[in-house]
Protein backbone atom coordinates (compact mmCIF):
# COMPACT_ATOMS: atom_id res chain seq x y z
CA UNK A 1 0.00 0.00 0.00
CA UNK A 2 1.43 3.23 -1.12
CA UNK A 3 1.57 6.43 1.03
CA UNK A 4 -1.05 8.27 -0.73
CA UNK A 5 -3.48 5.17 -0.33
CA UNK A 6 -7.14 6.81 1.77
CA UNK A 7 -5.22 9.67 2.63
CA UNK A 8 -8.01 12.08 0.53
CA UNK A 9 -10.66 10.40 2.45
CA UNK A 10 -9.41 10.52 6.01
CA UNK A 11 -6.89 9.24 7.98
CA UNK A 12 -9.52 11.42 10.15
CA UNK A 13 -12.29 9.35 9.52
CA UNK A 14 -10.99 6.86 12.25
CA UNK A 15 -8.88 9.14 13.95
CA UNK A 16 -6.53 6.32 15.07
CA UNK A 17 -6.47 5.22 10.92
CA UNK A 18 -5.84 4.04 9.81
CA UNK A 19 -9.36 8.87 5.74
CA UNK A 20 -15.90 7.84 0.16
CA UNK A 21 -26.11 2.62 0.28
CA UNK A 22 -29.38 -0.02 1.29
CA UNK A 23 -32.24 -3.67 1.09
CA UNK A 24 -30.45 -5.27 -1.59
CA UNK A 25 -31.98 -4.23 -5.06
CA UNK A 26 -31.09 -3.59 -7.88
CA UNK A 27 -32.20 -2.36 -11.59
CA UNK A 28 -31.35 -3.60 -14.72
CA UNK A 29 -28.64 -6.69 -14.01
CA UNK A 30 -29.26 -7.27 -18.27
CA UNK A 31 -25.86 -5.69 -19.20
CA UNK A 32 -25.66 -4.91 -22.26
CA UNK A 33 -29.49 -5.00 -23.40
CA UNK A 34 -30.87 -1.78 -21.47
CA UNK A 35 -33.72 -2.65 -19.47
CA UNK A 36 -35.66 -0.66 -17.37
CA UNK A 37 -33.56 2.03 -15.95
CA UNK A 38 -33.75 2.16 -11.78
CA UNK A 39 -36.52 0.13 -11.59
CA UNK A 40 -35.51 -2.49 -8.51
CA UNK A 41 -35.55 -6.14 -9.62
CA UNK A 42 -35.75 -8.59 -6.49
CA UNK A 43 -34.02 -12.13 -5.97
CA UNK A 44 -30.57 -13.45 -4.72
CA UNK A 45 -28.21 -11.56 -2.07
CA UNK A 46 -25.85 -8.90 -2.96
CA UNK A 47 -22.60 -11.93 -3.83
CA UNK A 48 -25.44 -13.01 -6.48
CA UNK A 49 -26.57 -9.72 -7.74
CA UNK A 50 -22.81 -8.72 -7.84
CA UNK A 51 -22.19 -12.00 -9.73
CA UNK A 52 -24.75 -11.52 -12.89
CA UNK A 53 -23.45 -7.51 -12.83
CA UNK A 54 -19.75 -9.22 -13.46
CA UNK A 55 -20.33 -11.72 -15.99
CA UNK A 56 -22.39 -8.87 -17.90
CA UNK A 57 -19.18 -6.41 -17.35
CA UNK A 58 -16.89 -9.03 -18.71
CA UNK A 59 -19.23 -9.91 -21.65
CA UNK A 60 -18.85 -6.45 -22.35
CA UNK A 61 -15.58 -6.08 -22.85
CA UNK A 62 -14.35 -5.72 -18.96
CA UNK A 63 -13.10 -2.33 -19.20
CA UNK A 64 -13.65 0.41 -16.76
CA UNK A 65 -12.88 4.33 -16.45
CA UNK A 66 -13.79 5.92 -13.67
CA UNK A 67 -13.33 10.04 -12.64
CA UNK A 68 -11.80 10.45 -9.21
CA UNK A 69 -11.95 13.56 -7.35
CA UNK A 70 -8.25 14.49 -5.62
CA UNK A 71 -5.47 15.76 -5.50
CA UNK A 72 -2.55 13.39 -5.84
CA UNK A 73 -2.05 10.57 -8.63
CA UNK A 74 -2.95 7.53 -6.68
CA UNK A 75 -5.52 8.39 -4.36
CA UNK A 76 -8.20 6.41 -5.77
CA UNK A 77 -5.76 3.32 -6.32
CA UNK A 78 -7.30 1.44 -2.80
CA UNK A 79 -10.63 1.66 -4.75
CA UNK A 80 -9.33 0.11 -8.03
CA UNK A 81 -7.18 -2.55 -6.33
CA UNK A 82 -9.92 -3.40 -4.11
CA UNK A 83 -12.48 -3.76 -7.22
CA UNK A 84 -9.80 -5.71 -9.24
CA UNK A 85 -9.36 -8.43 -6.63
CA UNK A 86 -12.75 -9.69 -6.53
CA UNK A 87 -13.37 -8.95 -9.99
CA UNK A 88 -10.47 -10.23 -12.03
CA UNK A 89 -10.89 -9.74 -15.38
CA UNK A 90 -11.75 -5.92 -15.13
CA UNK A 91 -9.15 -3.43 -16.30
CA UNK A 92 -10.02 -0.15 -14.40
CA UNK A 93 -8.78 3.05 -15.46
CA UNK A 94 -9.11 5.32 -12.66
CA UNK A 95 -7.92 9.21 -12.74
CA UNK A 96 -7.73 11.57 -10.31
CA UNK A 97 -7.76 15.07 -10.42
CA UNK A 98 -9.58 18.37 -8.29
CA UNK A 99 -13.46 17.84 -9.03
CA UNK A 100 -13.08 20.98 -10.03
CA UNK A 101 -11.36 19.85 -13.53
CA UNK A 102 -13.16 16.56 -13.79
CA UNK A 103 -16.59 18.34 -13.69
CA UNK A 104 -15.03 20.63 -16.10
CA UNK A 105 -13.97 17.67 -18.52
CA UNK A 106 -17.13 15.94 -18.24
CA UNK A 107 -19.29 19.09 -19.28
CA UNK A 108 -16.89 18.86 -22.41
CA UNK A 109 -17.13 15.61 -23.28
CA UNK A 110 -21.12 16.04 -23.44
CA UNK A 111 -21.16 19.07 -25.55
CA UNK A 112 -18.56 17.21 -27.95
CA UNK A 113 -20.56 14.17 -27.65
CA UNK A 114 -17.30 12.27 -27.02
CA UNK A 115 -17.90 10.65 -23.50
CA UNK A 116 -14.87 8.73 -22.23
CA UNK A 117 -15.64 8.31 -18.38
CA UNK A 118 -18.04 5.79 -17.21
CA UNK A 119 -18.25 6.34 -13.88
CA UNK A 120 -17.23 9.71 -11.84
CA UNK A 121 -17.23 10.28 -7.90
CA UNK A 122 -16.58 13.71 -7.08
CA UNK A 123 -16.86 16.60 -4.34
CA UNK A 124 -18.22 19.07 -6.74
CA UNK A 125 -21.59 18.07 -4.87
CA UNK A 126 -23.68 20.68 -7.18
CA UNK A 127 -22.80 19.27 -10.16
CA UNK A 128 -24.97 15.98 -9.86
CA UNK A 129 -28.42 17.62 -9.35
CA UNK A 130 -27.94 19.83 -12.53
CA UNK A 131 -26.17 17.07 -14.50
CA UNK A 132 -29.57 14.81 -13.93
CA UNK A 133 -31.45 18.44 -14.74
CA UNK A 134 -29.81 17.95 -18.04
CA UNK A 135 -30.17 14.27 -18.89
CA UNK A 136 -26.71 13.59 -18.64
CA UNK A 137 -26.68 10.75 -15.79
CA UNK A 138 -27.99 7.49 -16.11
CA UNK A 139 -30.97 6.45 -13.73
CA UNK A 140 -29.67 3.06 -11.66
CA UNK A 141 -30.21 1.92 -8.43
CA UNK A 142 -27.11 -0.19 -7.42
CA UNK A 143 -26.78 -3.11 -4.97
CA UNK A 144 -28.23 -2.14 -1.48
CA UNK A 145 -30.05 1.09 -2.57
CA UNK A 146 -32.21 1.12 -0.30
CA UNK A 147 -29.92 0.93 2.94
CA UNK A 148 -28.09 4.15 1.65
CA UNK A 149 -28.86 7.46 3.79
CA UNK A 150 -32.06 9.01 2.43
CA UNK A 151 -30.06 12.54 2.90
CA UNK A 152 -27.27 11.57 0.24
CA UNK A 153 -28.91 10.06 -2.34
CA UNK A 154 -30.90 11.29 -5.25
CA UNK A 155 -34.26 10.02 -4.42
CA UNK A 156 -34.98 9.09 -8.74
CA UNK A 157 -31.65 7.34 -8.76
CA UNK A 158 -29.18 8.97 -10.67
CA UNK A 159 -26.55 9.76 -7.97
CA UNK A 160 -25.94 8.99 -4.35
CA UNK A 161 -23.28 9.21 -2.18
CA UNK A 162 -21.08 6.84 -2.35
CA UNK A 163 -18.58 7.31 1.38
CA UNK A 164 -17.77 10.06 3.52
CA UNK A 165 -14.64 12.61 3.23
CA UNK A 166 -13.49 13.81 6.16
CA UNK A 167 -10.96 17.06 6.80
CA UNK A 168 -9.48 17.56 10.46
CA UNK A 169 -6.73 17.95 12.40
CA UNK A 170 -2.72 16.72 11.44
CA UNK A 171 -0.52 17.65 13.58
CA UNK A 172 2.89 16.10 13.99
CA UNK A 173 4.10 13.57 16.63
CA UNK A 174 6.55 15.14 18.48
CA UNK A 175 3.75 17.35 19.55
CA UNK A 176 2.41 14.62 21.84
CA UNK A 177 0.30 16.09 24.12
CA UNK A 178 0.90 19.73 23.16
CA UNK A 179 -0.67 19.39 19.63
CA UNK A 180 -3.18 22.02 18.64
CA UNK A 181 -7.22 20.26 18.85
CA UNK A 182 -9.37 23.83 18.51
CA UNK A 183 -9.81 26.40 16.41
CA UNK A 184 -7.90 28.67 18.87
CA UNK A 185 -5.33 26.60 19.64
CA UNK A 186 -3.52 26.95 15.99
CA UNK A 187 -3.03 30.77 17.05
CA UNK A 188 -0.41 29.66 19.81
CA UNK A 189 2.79 31.73 19.66
CA UNK A 190 4.70 28.52 19.46
CA UNK A 191 2.92 28.04 16.40
CA UNK A 192 4.34 30.95 14.21
CA UNK A 193 5.87 30.18 11.27
CA UNK A 194 5.05 26.27 11.60
CA UNK A 195 1.77 25.83 10.34
CA UNK A 196 0.88 24.77 6.45
CA UNK A 197 -2.55 24.80 4.93
CA UNK A 198 -4.06 24.08 1.83
CA UNK A 199 -5.06 27.30 -0.25
CA UNK A 200 -9.07 27.51 0.56
CA UNK A 201 -9.51 29.58 -2.77
CA UNK A 202 -8.46 26.63 -4.41
CA UNK A 203 -10.79 23.92 -2.77
CA UNK A 204 -14.00 24.26 -2.09
CA UNK A 205 -14.00 21.92 0.79
CA UNK A 206 -11.02 23.67 2.60
CA UNK A 207 -12.95 27.06 1.78
CA UNK A 208 -15.89 25.50 3.37
CA UNK A 209 -13.47 24.34 6.92
CA UNK A 210 -12.69 28.63 6.74
CA UNK A 211 -15.90 29.47 6.02
CA UNK A 212 -17.25 28.09 9.28
CA UNK A 213 -14.39 29.13 11.20
CA UNK A 214 -15.01 32.70 9.95
CA UNK A 215 -18.79 32.41 10.85
CA UNK A 216 -17.85 31.55 13.99
CA UNK A 217 -15.07 33.36 15.18
CA UNK A 218 -15.68 36.32 12.25
CA UNK A 219 -12.25 37.63 9.81
CA UNK A 220 -10.74 38.62 12.74
CA UNK A 221 -9.53 34.63 13.18
CA UNK A 222 -8.23 34.43 9.73
CA UNK A 223 -6.31 37.88 10.19
CA UNK A 224 -4.64 36.30 13.32
CA UNK A 225 -3.98 33.16 11.32
CA UNK A 226 -2.31 34.90 8.68
CA UNK A 227 -0.45 36.38 11.66
CA UNK A 228 1.16 33.38 12.14
CA UNK A 229 3.19 33.20 8.64
CA UNK A 230 1.76 30.41 7.91
CA UNK A 231 2.46 28.31 4.56
CA UNK A 232 0.15 27.71 1.55
CA UNK A 233 0.39 24.67 -1.02
CA UNK A 234 -2.06 23.39 -3.39
CA UNK A 235 -3.51 20.00 -2.74
CA UNK A 236 -4.69 18.72 0.69
CA UNK A 237 -2.25 15.81 0.60
CA UNK A 238 0.56 17.71 0.37
CA UNK A 239 -0.10 19.88 3.20
CA UNK A 240 -0.99 16.85 5.31
CA UNK A 241 2.55 15.47 4.15
CA UNK A 242 4.68 18.35 5.45
CA UNK A 243 3.44 18.31 8.32
CA UNK A 244 6.91 16.51 10.74
CA UNK A 245 8.98 17.96 8.05
CA UNK A 246 11.10 20.65 8.44
CA UNK A 247 9.28 23.54 10.75
CA UNK A 248 6.17 22.15 9.99
CA UNK A 249 4.14 20.64 12.54
CA UNK A 250 0.07 21.88 12.62
CA UNK A 251 -2.48 21.78 9.67
CA UNK A 252 -6.55 21.93 9.61
CA UNK A 253 -7.92 21.09 6.76
CA UNK A 254 -6.80 17.66 5.37
CA UNK A 255 -7.69 14.07 5.77
CA UNK A 256 -4.30 13.19 6.99
CA UNK A 257 -0.61 11.05 6.07
CA UNK A 258 0.08 7.89 6.27
CA UNK A 259 3.98 9.57 6.54
CA UNK A 260 4.70 8.26 10.02
CA UNK A 261 5.32 11.58 10.79
CA UNK A 262 1.66 12.66 12.23
CA UNK A 263 -1.59 12.15 13.83
CA UNK A 264 -5.00 13.07 12.79
CA UNK A 265 -7.76 14.29 15.22
CA UNK A 266 -11.01 16.07 15.20
CA UNK A 267 -11.78 19.18 17.04
CA UNK A 268 -13.87 18.63 20.00
CA UNK A 269 -15.97 22.17 19.83
CA UNK A 270 -14.67 23.90 16.97
CA UNK A 271 -16.21 23.16 13.40
CA UNK A 272 -14.80 20.75 11.04
CA UNK A 273 -16.41 19.15 7.58
CA UNK A 274 -17.42 15.48 6.54
CA UNK A 275 -19.20 15.01 3.45
CA UNK A 276 -20.21 12.65 0.84
CA UNK A 277 -18.17 12.00 -2.04
CA UNK A 278 -20.94 11.69 -4.57
CA UNK A 279 -20.84 9.09 -7.76
CA UNK A 280 -23.02 8.44 -10.72
CA UNK A 281 -23.42 6.93 -14.36
CA UNK A 282 -22.81 9.34 -17.06
CA UNK A 283 -25.93 8.41 -19.54
CA UNK A 284 -23.47 8.45 -22.42
CA UNK A 285 -20.85 5.96 -20.49
CA UNK A 286 -18.93 4.04 -22.99
CA UNK A 287 -19.12 0.68 -20.50
CA UNK A 288 -22.78 0.76 -19.27
CA UNK A 289 -22.36 -2.92 -17.90
CA UNK A 290 -18.76 -2.28 -15.75
CA UNK A 291 -20.08 1.26 -14.46
CA UNK A 292 -23.10 -0.65 -13.29
CA UNK A 293 -21.03 -3.62 -11.35
CA UNK A 294 -18.48 -0.97 -10.40
CA UNK A 295 -21.27 1.25 -8.78
CA UNK A 296 -22.96 -1.54 -7.54
CA UNK A 297 -19.48 -3.01 -5.94
CA UNK A 298 -18.46 0.38 -3.97
CA UNK A 299 -21.98 0.40 -2.74
CA UNK A 300 -22.41 -3.15 -1.41
CA UNK A 301 -22.42 -4.04 2.37
CA UNK A 302 -18.82 -6.09 1.91
CA UNK A 303 -17.31 -3.11 0.51
CA UNK A 304 -18.82 -0.53 2.57
CA UNK A 305 -17.41 -2.38 5.84
CA UNK A 306 -13.94 -3.72 4.68
CA UNK A 307 -12.43 -1.55 1.71
CA UNK A 308 -13.86 2.39 1.72
CA UNK A 309 -11.82 3.07 5.10
CA UNK A 310 -14.19 5.77 6.25
CA UNK A 311 -18.03 6.42 7.09
CA UNK A 312 -20.25 4.36 5.05
CA UNK A 313 -23.19 5.95 3.24
CA UNK A 314 -24.91 2.31 4.30
CA UNK A 315 -27.15 2.78 7.68
CA UNK A 316 -26.51 -0.75 8.02
CA UNK A 317 -22.49 -0.40 8.19
CA UNK A 318 -21.38 0.86 11.97
CA UNK A 319 -19.08 3.65 11.81
CA UNK A 320 -15.32 3.63 12.39
CA UNK A 321 -14.08 2.10 15.44
CA UNK A 322 -14.07 5.05 18.13
CA UNK A 323 -16.09 7.16 15.95
CA UNK A 324 -20.14 8.67 16.27
CA UNK A 325 -22.71 8.21 13.14
CA UNK A 326 -21.47 10.63 10.67
CA UNK A 327 -25.18 12.48 11.37
CA UNK A 328 -24.20 12.84 15.18
CA UNK A 329 -21.66 15.11 15.71
CA UNK A 330 -22.55 18.42 17.14
CA UNK A 331 -20.14 20.97 15.19
CA UNK A 332 -19.87 19.12 11.74
CA UNK A 333 -22.75 18.75 9.57
CA UNK A 334 -22.57 16.27 6.88
CA UNK A 335 -24.65 18.03 4.00
CA UNK A 336 -23.39 21.79 4.84
CA UNK A 337 -21.19 21.55 2.10
CA UNK A 338 -23.22 20.47 -0.47
CA UNK A 339 -25.38 23.16 0.27
CA UNK A 340 -22.51 25.72 0.70
CA UNK A 341 -21.54 24.51 -2.82
CA UNK A 342 -24.69 24.87 -4.28
CA UNK A 343 -25.08 28.49 -4.12
CA UNK A 344 -21.96 29.67 -6.26
CA UNK A 345 -22.26 33.28 -6.18
CA UNK A 346 -21.95 33.74 -2.45
CA UNK A 347 -19.21 31.02 -2.30
CA UNK A 348 -17.79 32.83 -4.87
CA UNK A 349 -17.80 36.15 -3.21
CA UNK A 350 -16.61 34.35 -0.09
CA UNK A 351 -13.93 32.82 -2.29
CA UNK A 352 -12.50 36.26 -3.34
CA UNK A 353 -12.23 37.59 0.03
CA UNK A 354 -10.31 34.91 1.77
CA UNK A 355 -8.20 35.40 -1.61
CA UNK A 356 -7.51 38.90 0.11
CA UNK A 357 -5.85 37.65 2.94
CA UNK A 358 -4.37 34.05 1.87
CA UNK A 359 -2.97 35.54 -1.17
CA UNK A 360 -3.14 34.11 -5.38
CA UNK A 361 -3.33 30.07 -5.76
CA UNK A 362 0.10 29.60 -6.59
CA UNK A 363 2.18 25.93 -7.90
CA UNK A 364 1.15 23.55 -10.61
CA UNK A 365 -2.21 20.95 -10.29
CA UNK A 366 -0.47 18.42 -7.55
CA UNK A 367 -2.94 15.90 -9.56
CA UNK A 368 -1.59 16.42 -13.14
CA UNK A 369 2.29 17.75 -12.43
CA UNK A 370 3.14 17.02 -15.96
CA UNK A 371 0.02 18.94 -17.11
CA UNK A 372 -0.68 15.77 -19.05
CA UNK A 373 -4.39 15.05 -18.45
CA UNK A 374 -6.04 17.07 -20.94
CA UNK A 375 -9.35 16.97 -22.26
CA UNK A 376 -10.14 12.95 -22.61
CA UNK A 377 -7.99 11.23 -20.25
CA UNK A 378 -8.56 7.32 -19.54
CA UNK A 379 -5.10 7.07 -17.76
CA UNK A 380 -3.81 8.86 -15.40
CA UNK A 381 -0.78 9.39 -17.74
CA UNK A 382 -2.74 10.81 -19.60
CA UNK A 383 -3.54 8.29 -22.87
CA UNK A 384 -6.71 10.21 -24.03
CA UNK A 385 -9.98 8.45 -25.23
Amino acid sequence: MKATRRTLIGAVALGVMGTSGMAVALADTSGARGGARGVHTTGGGEEEQLRKLYAAAVAEGGTLTVYAGGDKPGQADYLRDAFIKKFPKMKVNMVVDFSKNHDARIDDQIARKKVVVDVTHLQTLDDFPRWKREGALERYRPVGWDQVYDQVKDPDGYFTGALFYAFGNVTATTLGDEAPVEAEDFLRPEFKNKLVFTYPNDDDAVLYYFKQLTDRYGFAYLKKLMAQNPKFVRGTQDSADLVGTGDYVANFGSGGSFSGRSVTSLPRKSPWVAWPQTAAILKAAPHKAAARLYMSWLLSKEAQRNDIGTWSARKDVAPPSGRKNIFDYAQMNPLGLRDFMSDRTALDRYKARVGLYVGDVRGVNPADPEGVLGLAPVSQDGRQG
